[in-house]
């Protein structure tokens, strides 16, 4: 493996969630997955049961400079199909260029794959935590960490997957915004980025030098939160790689009519 066929996240890997888990249509009935008042964790008490799986290991039978995968994941007991996406979610999101899909689904099928094609001192860091949880929704944050012999610094990619529980899918972008609202939801989170530049340290010492080398781009990768509207991005394509994967959040008072209502909390969407 080298670097350079990992630094761009596959578009095949992101499609993949969704043809996995269907598409969603929203909740049944027009009840908020986001209840009014509560922070995360309150909401998680009613929330789906989670179990951490955790091991940390190297290539079988080597000794001295080894490759080494480090799991920090979660299953959710007794909803195997949500378990099973997030496994199947990371492996994936290790990704092998963009040419052609991976000869694997899983993390275990990853596993050994990476120990045949791994070099030695190659590290794979997979890693599943809940952002927010609530009776209706269950956020997983993915983050993915590959860190190759010889390279300057590591590759990571970065996922969220909103799961509805009582549909059992993903919501993507277009299950949760208002029809004709996604140039509003674009405008929105163009300026919660100009409140995050004012955060950034090398921003304020040169604007105009920043802006031309990491120009405000739009994401479909968000969460739903008891904040607001969070989007995440990946190394490069927001920020220089010391700034890590930067977090935008768009307060829920700023989504009001385009966020569907299901999606707001439940004083704001009424």
């Amino acid at each position: 493996m080298t670097s350079a066929s990992f630094l761009n996240r596959p578009a095949w890997a992101l499609a993949s969630l969704l043809v996995l888990a269907g598409c969603a249509s929203g909740p049944a009935q027009n009840i908020s997955l986001i209840p009014a008042g509560q922070v995360a964790s309150q909401t998680e008490k009613a929330g789906l049961f989670t179990q951490p799986v955790k091991y940390e290991r190297t290539r079988p039978g080597c000794k001295g400079d080894c490759p080494k995968l480090v799991v920090d994941s979660v299953v959710f007991p007794g909803h195997a199909k949500l378990s099973a996406l997030v496994d199947h979610a990371l492996a994936t999101m290790t990704g092998i260029g963009e040419a052609r899909t991976p000869p694997y689904t899983t993390i275990a099928e990853f596993e050994d794959y990476f120990w045949k094609t791994a070099a030695p001192r190659d590290e794979v860091i997979l890693s599943a935590k809940t952002r927010y949880r609530s009776q209706g929704l269950t956020v997983v944050e993915l983050i993915t960490g590959q860190y190759f012999t010889g390279a300057a610094h590591g590759i990571t990619a970065t996922q969220f997957l909103n799961w509805d529980n009582q549909t059992e899918k993903v919501l993507g972008l277009a299950n949760v915004l208002r029809p004709g609202q996604y140039d509003a939801y674009v405008a929105a989170l163009q300026a919660a980025h100009t409140q995050w530049l004012g955060t950034q340290p090398d921003y304020k010492n040169d604007p105009d030098g920043y802006l031309r080398l990491w120009p405000f781009q739009p994401t479909d990768n968000f969460a739903l939160t008891d904040m607001g509207l969070v989007a995440k991005y990946g190394s490069y394509e927001l920020a220089p790689y010391s700034s890590g994967l930067p977090e935008l959040l768009v307060p829920y008072a700023q989504l009001q009519g385009i966020l569907r209502s299901e999606y707001l909390p439940a004083a704001a969407g009424s």
